[in-house]
């Protein structure tokens, strides 16, 4: 397979295979489903997957939102936690996402912006996340975090800010599962894309490639029809959007349009 081979035969099985263990609460189907996740994990590129952030939603009608994001072509539903510390807002946390795990059949792609990550990484694991990310501004040193989230067989991300200098993910890039490259400043939806971001993503992209590594690259902030193109081909891997779809007239629709950038 090339290095962005066809994920989404297996994505769809692992989907599949969630909404039965969920849905039944069927241990021996949530022993399959924790397979598939691992072995997701271990192979080759998604080709062009996008992840909605929920923080754009409609909250008075969060199960609407989710039931248009199961029958939408997105892979994967982005959970925006903040705590009014690490950045100056607050958004939600568990009893949130427990609802969303409780109507959405997408695997729950979830972003902390908080202090302290290695002190909740454990309990939004066992709240049903399928990937868990966390600010490398965040802690000291991301290991001890990374290694409590892969032992609970769920996806490992690493997360940067604009600022931040994008040398400083290089000793971590064979560690984690996914980068996520904000290309906002985290804490606020509904901010304008930072082009100069497009520049930091090629970094990556050259990075990973020229390792053989098959790390995934996310990228999170501002990302609409415009800079889809040019992030697709810039080396993302997996688009956040957040307004761009929620606010759409047809969000469904939207998130093709994102895809096909």
């Amino acid at each position: 397979m090339s290095k962005k081979g066809n994920f989404e035969g297996t994505l769809i099985l692992e989907v599949t295979v969630k909404n039965i263990a969920y849905g039944k609460k069927n241990l021996l189907f949530l022993h399959i489903y924790i397979f598939f996740c691992t072995f997701a994990t271990k192979i080759n590129k998604i080709m062009r997957a996008i992840s909605p952030s929920l923080l754009a939603a409609d909250f008075g009608n969060l199960q609407r939102e989710c039931e248009m994001i199961n029958v939408s072509s997105a892979e994967y539903l982005h959970i925006d936690v903040m705590d009014g510390v690490f950045v100056p807002n607050i958004s939600f946390g568990f009893p949130v996402m427990e609802a969303c795990r409780k109507h959405c059949t997408k695997p729950l792609d979830v972003h902390l912006m908080i202090t302290h990550p290695e002190n909740y990484v454990e309990r939004f694991c066992d709240a049903g996340a399928w990937s868990v990310g966390f600010h490398i501004e965040a802690v000291d040193d991301p290991m001890p975090a990374i290694e409590l989230i892969r032992k609970k067989g769920v996806r490992t991300c690493l997360t940067i800010n604009p600022k931040t200098d994008i040398h400083s993910l290089d000793p971590y890039l064979g560690e984690v599962d996914m980068v996520l490259l904000m290309s906002v400043q985290a804490g606020y939806g509904g901010q304008g894309f930072i082009p100069e971001s497009l520049d930091r993503l090629r970094y990556l992209r050259k990075a990973i490639d020229e390792r053989g590594l098959k790390t995934l690259i996310e990228v999170d902030g501002g990302v609409n029809a415009k800079w889809a193109p040019e992030l697709w081909k810039a080396g993302a891997d997996i688009l956040v959007a957040g307004s761009a779809v929620f606010k759409a007239p047809d969000p469904i629709a939207m998130v093709n349009r994102l895809k096909e950038g």
